[in-house]
């Protein structure tokens, strides 16, 4: 005996309301994972970019110094170093030297993992100057 009749109309809505927010909330963590994922690979090419300006930073011109004391780069020198340091953690990168300043561009591209949206190009730029004991802030 079948006191509601309309209550057999309304079987399985609850089902398909599930389902769909089921996959909703599947697809949103799908987005959110890789999202995070593409900020990780943004924030490693990052650093990568601000250790390579620093190892070219350091190719200070030995001439230069001895003789008036002055602290420059050797900008061959530094390029080289920043573009050795890009090469031995294979990362794709561009490196410039203006005056003492060595700046360092790096490149990668990032593959989405779960959510199918393709292929995104990450990548950063730092900057690194050689420091003298005048550059830094008194105790």
């Amino acid at each position: 005996m079948n006191l509601h009749p309309k209550a057999a109309e309304d079987r399985g809505t609850a089902t398909a309301f599930l389902l769909i927010g089921a996959l909703a909330l599947l697809l949103f963590l799908a987005l959110a994972i890789d999202t995070g994922l593409a900020l990780a690979q943004k924030n490693r090419s990052f650093h990568l970019a601000q250790e390579a300006a620093r190892v070219g930073a350091q190719e200070v011109d030995l001439a230069t110094y001895r003789a008036d004391g002055s602290i420059s780069l050797d900008p061959e020198a530094a390029a080289a170093a920043a573009r050795a340091y890009l090469a031995d953690t294979g990362t794709e990168g561009a490196v410039t030297v203006d005056g003492d300043t060595v700046t360092v561009t790096t490149t990668t591209d990032f593959t989405f993992v779960l959510f199918p949206i393709g292929t995104h190009p990450v990548g950063a730029t730092a900057t690194a100057t050689p420091l003298t004991d005048d550059d830094l802030p008194s105790p």
